[in-house]
């Protein structure tokens, strides 16, 4: 088995999510001995923003392709190729102006790929990154999921929900930590829920 450990946050050790997924992956690894981790920290790694020199060779277009855009479809290769190749995958996203970080975004614009994890057909689009696990590290300072109008603020998970299961992702699991910016107690309290979370999501 296969697991791709991605961290996201800018914080470094200060970070929520990045406490999240270490736990999330030592559970995971300490429950499944045979697993092997790779990691990636988009970070200290992050791929460009999406570009049409990026673009370019998921139009067809392979010919007379520029020095930059042979160098970027490297990028995407790299990127789509580990994900495919994991049979679960960690994702640290913490909650950044209601979204996701930056570098977590030009990760997944990296990965959606035509022929790769997703594709047309005549019934509409079918995810071809089928049979996988992925776990969410979720962290917010705010608490946005037990009211309906704080969920409409919220496009992080959501967002994560969707595009994964355009890629053909069912199994998303979430380990949330929120509340993080209310002080001492709401601290203590969201990474005791989210210590839950952490055994749940590992069990199966």
């Amino acid at each position: 088995m296969k697991l791709l450990h991605v961290d996201s946050s800018i914080s470094g050790e200060n970070s929520a999510s990045r406490k999240l997924t270490q736990q999330i992956v030592a559970e995971w690894t300490a429950k499944h001995p045979d697993t092997q981790v790779e990691y990636l920290d988009l970070v200290a790694e992050a791929p460009n923003h999406f570009t049409t020199a990026a673009m370019a060779p998921r139009t067809g277009q392979t010919d007379g392709l520029s020095a930059e855009q042979v160098a970027e479809n490297a990028v995407s290769e790299k990127l789509v190729s580990q994900f495919l190749a994991a049979d679960v995958v960690v994702i640290g996203a913490p909650f950044y102006n209601f979204s996701i970080p930056t570098q977590l975004k030009a990760w997944i614009d990296r990965l959606a790929q035509p022929g790769r994890t997703f594709r047309y057909t005549a019934a509409g689009p079918e995810g071809l990154a089928k049979g996988k696990t992925v776990i969410v590290a979720s962290s917010r300072g705010g608490v946005y999921s037990t009211t309906e109008a704080m969920q409409a603020l919220e496009h992080q998970e959501s967002y994560l929900k969707v595009v994964l299961g355009f890629f053909g992702v069912t199994d998303v699991r979430i380990v949330r930590a929120e509340g993080l910016g209310m002080g001492p107690d709401a601290v203590a309290a969201a990474f005791a829920s989210a210590a839950n979370d952490v055994k749940a999501v590992t069990a199966a």
